[in-house]
């Protein structure tokens, strides 16, 4: 096989993965942990030792673990994943050293340096956390070391939690410009219905449309994790709509699929690259309210990249607070943008149809700015509502 490195924009197959440059590897609680709660450690050693036979080609690897809250079930006598974020938060504390210290071991036998990446939400919105993030990972790349990702789930609070690590490596694939997102379960590929009654495996997903009549399943066998397909398959729109293809398989197919077999469902790229805080804007920010704009300010605002300002608006839809995520729609209802408001619900109603210069002029310099500034927004696929 060659060792060439191919970028994300020639990576056309799931054959193709064996020779990327980089990839965001996720690997999911059901994946690592048993039934009976621990870490299953003849798992966790049979995808060290595919990770590192991807590495030994050349290949940079940043791999996304669950498990944590999953391993620190059994030590703290617990049958179940607790459903309170305060127990979470306790079996993620005890679960993750022991965790990282079994990364640590098995890939070091492969002579390799693992590194501890704990993220939130925040640090890939708020750019200094985001730039800083950036800039730890690609130092641990080029030091030859292996970032083990995780969500910080100790300090995580319920509004600001990802919900999954599928999203995480979704967005961690968009920061790091990986060339491509590997999502392993305990599932082999996408199916179009449940394979118990006849559903058959879809080897390729081209665009959304391709989704259409697929049937998604509940969360992983194990009940260990908070994922499931339907959130391995939004992670899969959330990279392929930013430009880079992902590959959905199960854990125990990562040797095959490194070795260049076709394996697994192929989610085609499409779209252009958008940065972490972009992806999340997109695809996951949670809106509060929603900004009905006319069509002189759907021409400024999408087609010409400006800052929405308060003379196009002409209805205001939610109660949100400044800083809260709104939605952005033209007159025929479309959701064309998203975006973080510059000011409450409560402020806008007086400043709707007014020029920033009348605003600042009756209710002082600090209204002369966009309700929307166009390096706080998105401009999205459009759909209606």
């Amino acid at each position: 096989m060659s060792t060439r490195q191919l970028r994300g924009s020639t990576i056309t197959s799931a054959a193709d993965l064996a020779q990327a440059r980089r990839l965001v590897i996720k690997v999911g609680s059901s994946s690592l942990t048993t039934l009976q709660g621990g870490i299953s450690v003849e798992a966790l050693e049979q995808l060290v030792h595919a990770c590192q036979s991807l590495r030994a080609r050349g290949t940079e690897v940043v791999l996304v673990s669950s498990g944590a809250i999953a391993a620190g079930l059994y030590p703290l006598g617990l049958e179940t994943r607790p459903q309170d974020l305060a127990a979470q938060q306790a079996a993620a504390a005890v679960g993750q050293g022991l965790l990282l210290a079994h990364y640590t071991r098995t890939f070091a036998e492969h002579g390799a340096t693992v590194a501890q990446v704990l993220l939130t939400v925040e640090d890939l919105i708020r750019r200094s956390t985001y730039t800083n993030a950036l800039r730890a990972l690609e130092k641990l790349l080029a030091l030859g070391t292996v970032p083990v990702v995780n969500e910080n789930d100790a300090v995580a609070t319920a509004e600001i939690r990802f919900g999954d690590n599928d999203r995480l490596a979704a967005l961690t694939a968009n920061l790091i410009h990986a060339d491509a997102l590997i999502l392993l379960s305990d599932v082999d590929a996408l199916y179009d219905g449940p394979p118990s009654e006849g559903g058959k495996p879809v080897a390729r997903i081209s665009s959304p449309a391709d989704l259409e009549g697929v049937t998604l399943g509940p969360r992983g066998r194990a009940g260990v994790g908070t994922g499931g397909m339907v959130t391995k398959v939004e992670a899969a729109q959330i990279v392929t709509a930013n430009g880079t293809p992902a590959l959905l398989t199960s854990a125990a197919n990562a040797q095959a699929l490194f070795d260049g077999e076709e394996v697994g469902t192929f989610f085609e790229a499409r779209g252009r690259r958008r940065g972490a805080r972009s992806a999340w804007l997109a695809h996951l920010a949670h809106t509060k309210g929603r900004l009905l704009i006319d069509e002189g300010a759907v021409k400024a605002v999408v087609h010409g990249r400006r800052s929405l300002l308060p003379a196009g608006i002409t209805e205001i839809e939610g109660a949100f607070e400044t800083g809260d995520v709104v939605e952005i729609a033209g007159p025929g209802g479309t959701v064309q943008a998203r975006g973080v408001a510059a000011f409450s619900s409560t402020e806008l109603p007086q400043m709707l149809g007014r020029s920033t210069a009348e605003l600042a002029a009756r209710l002082g310099p600090d209204y002369e700015r966009p309700v929307i500034h166009t390096d706080d927004m998105v401009r999205l696929e459009m759909r209606s509502v």
